[in-house]
């Protein structure tokens, strides 16, 4: 079994129907990725992704808004009311993005603070990005006490003092495609220290998608691609870090293991 740790269904161009995305569905269930994570990004857009997805029972959701959309804003008291729904088993994607939007720093602290502290007060993980901005989101994970409830720093690409420093505070580290790319050699070695307790493998489609797919619309199905350049990468056995990312998944996001009798 594997778990697309962090997928966005709702935004992949290639399902813009219930049927379509069918065929997205069989063809990650035919790589062995029997469950998925689907993130909502932006508060107006969580109905129409819970809706996207009902027919699926395999699919989990999180509410939250990501640090490049709260320039629509943050209600938090919405973000509360939908995570509600009982599919919903973490908050985010939320964090601090310096990169594209360091124009929105302060908006996107006060964005992110709310989420930590909504986190906690709900006993729900966490799920953060985060670029550029590595002394900024260890800090206010730390201030906003979230190793209460824990959480995945998604899409990894910083360095390995800021994994470690998130593993200690009870965060998972999650590997997309981007692993597989040619510059990222920083990346693979600090995949290769994450401890297995502690690794979880994600597509983060539509975007990113890893090699063999460079250039393509990136699926849940390619979850596989990552999952065995990893264990090559440390040199393990794929079935061995499909079983203990899968259990990692569970343990970090317990109301899905929960949902499913697990």
């Amino acid at each position: 079994m594997l778990i697309d740790s962090h997928c966005h269904l709702d935004r992949l161009k290639a399902a813009p129907d219930t049927a379509s995305l069918h065929t997205i569905m069989d063809n990650a269930k035919a790589q062995g990725v029997d469950y998925l994570l689907c993130v909502n990004v932006r508060q107006q857009g969580f109905e129409a992704m819970r809706d996207k997805v009902a027919a699926f029972n395999n699919v989990f959701l999180s509410s939250g808004v990501h640090p490049l959309d709260v320039q629509e804003g943050l209600n938090i008291e919405d973000i509360k009311r939908f995570a509600t729904d009982p599919r919903v088993v973490a908050i985010g994607e939320t964090g601090l993005d310096y990169f594209y939007s360091n124009d929105t720093k302060m908006l996107q602290q006060q964005c992110f603070e709310q989420q930590i502290a909504l986190a906690v007060e709900v006993n729900k993980p966490l799920i953060v990005h985060t670029r550029d901005a590595r002394e900024d989101t260890i800090n206010m994970l730390k201030a906003g006490h979230a190793d209460k409830v824990g959480g995945v720093l998604h899409c990894f690409t910083e360095n390995w003092e800021m994994a470690k420093a998130a593993i200690d505070l009870g965060f998972y580290i999650s590997v997309s495609g981007i692993v597989t790319f040619k510059n990222a050699g920083e990346l693979r070695s600090v995949i290769r220290q994450v401890p297995k307790d502690r690794l979880l493998v994600e597509t983060d489609s539509p975007y990113l998608a890893p090699v063999p797919h460079r250039g393509q619309e990136n699926q849940p199905a390619y979850v596989r691609d990552v999952a065995e350049f990893v264990a090559e990468l440390r040199g393990e056995k794929f079935d061995d870090l499909a079983q203990y990312t899968t259990d990692n998944f569970f343990s970090l996001f317990k109301e899905a293991a929960t949902l499913i009798g697990r």
